[in-house]
């Protein structure tokens, strides 16, 4: 049951809370549904926390490849925790309410850590660029310190950019009612379009944000890599180029991951009104879940310092 809410005589009108669908059309099995998702958290949560672990404990790992990548991996920790709760709420016990305040509390977080890590593959771009293109000046160009600039960089322009959303959303006036939101947490691009009033303002803001972080990354990114591969094509042995590219396959990897699903989104709210309620939530859920999941598998794949890092790790907690 839903709490009945008196809407007579209101000109102005903010919800105190919002109704969360799920997966739409599916309701009647979210039970069954909740298995992999829970599965999902679990091992985003397991194997994001094992790569921290095994950078942090292993003196080998203490170069900026390795804290760029402990840096995705908290922002994919970030990222699981700020929408797990809701997600699991509405599958695992149809608890599907969540307040306005609360609503923008998540919408901010999750668009927080959406430009965290677009930011920091980018840097880790920039990280493979000065390894390949100028490697005996790696260790002097990206010191701790410039790390640690980096990071209070990226950290300062995903607070700044989505800042204003919450603001822009407590403004507009929405209708009576009781307002179903199309996933199991809080969208800008969803919560907006709920509101009876102009949302221009939120359409061009919200647009500017996506392109002034993830379009800018993207397009930066996609230039180093035109870089990386005019040094690579300049190596005068084929092994060289392989070696050299052989580098960057976890990152690459790591940013179609991450770039694909966020974009299908962005072009799904804003130009898919047609499309089935279902296309868009599982859209939404392959971009949210996806990535932190398959990030720690991608990296231990790849990397064999920290699949060696990561079971050494997962010995010690065993022996302990």
């Amino acid at each position: 049951m839903f709490p009945s809410w008196s809407f007579a005589n209101i000109s102005f009108f903010q919800p105190p809370a919002f109704l969360m669908i799920g997966i739409p059309g599916l309701e009647a099995i979210h039970g069954w549904i909740s298995i992999p998702f829970s599965s999902m958290h679990t091992a985003a949560l397991t194997g994001n926390c094992l790569i921290l672990l095994a950078v942090r404990r292993t003196p080998s790992l203490h170069q900026p490849m390795y804290y760029f990548l402990s840096m995705l991996a908290l922002t994919d920790v970030g990222l699981t925790v700020a929408t797990m709760p809701t997600t699991l709420a509405v599958l695992w016990f149809d608890r599907r309410l969540i307040g306005f305040n609360a609503c923008l509390v998540q919408m901010f977080f999750l668009h927080f850590f959406s430009v965290v890590e677009s930011s920091v593959l980018l840097a880790m771009s920039f990280d493979r660029f000065v390894a390949i293109s100028n490697p005996l000046r790696y260790a002097s160009v990206l010191t701790n310190n410039v790390i640690i600039r980096i990071g209070l960089a990226i950290v300062a322009r995903a607070t700044v950019s989505p800042f204003p959303l919450p603001f822009l959303l407590k403004r507009l006036n929405f209708c009576p009612g009781k307002i179903l939101l199309s996933h199991s947490f809080c969208f800008h691009a969803d919560v907006m379009k709920r509101a009876c009033a102009d949302i221009t303002v939120n359409i061009i803001y919200g647009l500017y944000v996506v392109l002034s972080t993830m379009g800018i990354d993207s397009l930066l990114i996609a230039l180093s890599y035109t870089l990386i591969l005019h040094t690579v094509m300049s190596l005068a042995s084929p092994r060289e180029r392989i070696r050299a590219l052989n580098t960057c396959v976890s990152h690459i990897l790591a940013v179609l991951v991450f770039f694909i699903p966020v974009t299908g989104v962005s072009m799904i709210h804003r130009f898919g009104r047609h499309l089935p309620p279902i296309v868009q939530a599982l859209v939404a859920y392959v971009y949210l879940v996806v990535p932190p999941v398959l990030n720690p598998v991608i990296y231990s794949v790849k990397s064999k310092p920290i699949r060696e890092a990561m079971l050494r790790v997962l010995r010690e907690k065993r022996k302990g």
